[in-house]
């Protein structure tokens, strides 16, 4: 179908405002399991925006199963809006439909997309969408686990490692002549987002400095900081953040 606007909103209102990448499956949905239904977020500047970013989803697609806001701002003062949408086929094909009317409201004209907070950026077009969402609570679940392992292989590239096995909330590195090393994963994404999901102070005692100089013969010559009792590793602008087991 094509997109009317609200009356209230007309064409370019919301230029600036609404960030060009968006991310899907990285948020749990509140409509009901992650298995049936993707959540599509888009990151907003202000309140009153997210707000008209909202009403104009939810007045326009019959498809979408709820659109929300975060109640206050994030840490940096931005917004996030939140799209429901069942799992099925139609996925591909829905989310470019909600992006037509979207870039049209934001000036937009190129959108990527970030599949489960993946490290990496695509462009957007429906087949990219199509291969990159699964379309069923099965492929949904096969899909995440590879996108973990995916996600935290590429991160840990500097690593001379035999192997890397994630499970659940757990990462094991396995390296010759070294004992595995386990640790659980708290948080991965951009390194700003990651920092400000940490509590705690930082810790330069000389014993942390030798668990991070461990870890930095282990694991590969990363810049590594020790907040609580919570690891922090960065490589180009992400982070993941571990906790030793």
């Amino acid at each position: 179908m094509s997109q009317q606007f609200n009356e209230d909103l007309r064409q370019e209102d919301l230029r600036n405002l609404v960030d060009n990448i968006f991310e899907i499956d990285s948020y749990a949905s509140k409509m009901g399991s992650d298995k049936d239904i993707v959540v599509v977020s888009f990151t907003v500047e202000d309140h009153e925006p997210a707000k008209d970013l909202v009403n104009f989803v939810e007045r326009g697609y019959d498809f979408v199963l709820d659109a929300d806001a975060t109640p206050g701002e994030l840490s940096d003062g931005k917004y996030k809006v939140f799209v429901e949408i069942e799992r099925g086929r139609r996925i591909g094909e829905q989310i470019m439909e909600i992006l037509d009317g979207v870039g049209k409201l934001t000036g937009i004209d190129k959108f990527k997309f970030r599949y489960h907070k993946s490290f990496q950026s695509l462009p957007v077009d429906e087949q990219s969408l199509i291969e990159a969402i699964p379309n069923t609570p099965d492929e949904y679940d096969v899909r995440i686990r590879e996108s973990r392992v995916n996600n935290f292989t590429n991160f840990f590239n500097k690593s001379y490692l035999e192997s890397i096995d994630v499970d659940t909330d757990g990462i094991t590195f396995s390296k010759k002549y070294t004992e595995p090393l386990t640790m659980r994963i708290k948080n991965w994404g951009p390194r700003k987002d990651v920092y400000e999901s940490v509590q705690g102070r930082m810790m330069i005692e000389n014993s942390d400095i030798a668990e991070i100089l461990y870890l930095t013969k282990v694991l590969g010559n990363y810049n590594i900081t020790k907040i609580g009792s919570t690891f922090i590793f960065e490589n180009e602008g992400n982070a993941v953040a571990l906790e030793k087991i």
